[in-house]
């Protein structure tokens, strides 16, 4: 499948900068995915447009603060002279935590990253936090070793220095209410670099609301990460591979997916996230790992779901609109169908839906 067969035009004004003061405000457009019918709805609607008898999956990943600015102060072993100093001190470093490998080491993204070699150090804040190259990847993605300066962890200087990731296509520096905001009520596993954003849209009104109806909700965790993000660099779909994200699904969570598709009881993720986990056990169990139908525990989720893949959990998905030629629109027409799900965002363009994180929603079942 080309790239190109997912695209489509959004003016940039319909990119949402900042979130509604309520979370359950935002428009819904419910579309039916054997119809192609579509209807214009409110995410205060959720709850009745359910029918009652679902399984409702949240992802809740907690967003840390990801984005670290410091400076170039050389490697251990130069006796830098005072011009180099001066240079190192004039380079702005701007550090993006990707995951973390262990203890306080962590892969990242470093720009400038041309001129960070191995052994290179940054520093943060006034000092106290230093981080230290330990090895180069591609794309200026580099192992980096943490380190506290004075009497504090690296954690809390992580979460005191650090800054929330909001996505590119927000065009303002993050600002203190989005440490809230950029967390869905569900969040309580930090990990995430981007919040799983479908989520943002419920409330403890609408929660209370669902659960009154008699449907159940049950979590996993998958921490959002570069593959996400990735751009797709091939002209055709088949020739993009996606990075790694980390799930977990307890096994709770799991002996509730069996028992709703065994009395056929519809699956309904909340967010691609949900549905990248919930998929990617479930190609482990068909693999021979963990239990029937899927695999509870940690994993990690590296498949690419495209159109022609085959859903073995997921039966209806609530989802914010996604960037064209992106792997995240292509999950969505995966369930949906291509030109179902196209024509679909054509009318939420036509029709002034805000687009992406901090923007409305879509409703497939």
């Amino acid at each position: 499948m080309r790239l190109d067969e997912l695209d489509y035009t959004l003016p940039h004004e319909q990119i949402a900068q900042f979130p509604l003061a309520d979370r359950a405000a935002s428009r819904l457009l419910l579309l039916d995915r054997s119809s192609g019918r579509w209807e214009d709805r409110q995410f205060s609607e959720f709850p009745d447009l359910l029918r009652g008898n679902e399984l409702l999956i949240v992802n809740n990943a907690r967003v840390i603060p990801a984005r670290l600015f410091g400076r170039r102060v050389g490697v251990h072993s130069d006796p830098p002279s005072k011009a180099t100093r001066r240079e190192h001190l004039r380079t702005r470093i701007e550090v993006f935590l990707i995951r973390q490998l262990h203890d306080d080491v962590w892969e990242a993204l470093v720009r400038p990253g041309s001129k960070m070699k191995t052994g290179e150090r940054v520093l943060f804040g006034d000092g106290e936090l230093e981080a230290e190259v330990l090895s180069r990847g591609e794309y200026g993605q580099r192992t980096l070793q943490f380190r506290a300066l004075d009497n504090g962890s690296v954690a809390a200087h992580l979460d005191r220095l650090g800054h929330i990731p909001l996505p590119p296509y927000i065009a303002r520096p993050d600002e203190a209410a989005d440490r809230e905001r950029y967390q869905t009520i569900f969040a309580s596993r930090p990990g995430a670099v981007a919040a799983p954003t479908a989520g943002l849209h419920f409330t403890p009104e609408i929660l209370e609301r669902i659960r009154a109806r008699g449907i159940e909700l049950c979590e996993l965790t998958l921490h959002v990460g570069l593959g996400t993000f990735q751009p797709i660099h091939s002209e055709t779909l088949e020739a993009h591979r996606m990075h790694a994200e980390r799930y977990d699904i307890p096994e709770a969570t799991a002996e509730r997916i069996r028992a709703a598709r065994a009395a056929g009881r519809p699956v309904v993720a909340i967010g691609t996230t949900a549905v990248r986990a919930l998929e990617a056990a479930a190609l482990r169990a068909a693999q021979g790992e963990g239990g029937p139908l899927l695999a509870s525990g940690p994993g990690e989720a590296s498949l690419f779901i495209s159109p022609g893949f085959s859903f073995r959990v997921v039966d209806a998905l609530l989802t914010n609109f996604h960037l064209p030629r992106s792997t995240l629109l292509a999950l969505v027409s995966a369930l949906g169908g291509r030109e179902r799900v196209l024509a679909a965002y054509r009318h939420a363009v036509e029709s002034g839906y805000r687009f992406y994180s901090y923007g409305d929603c879509m409703f497939l079942r």
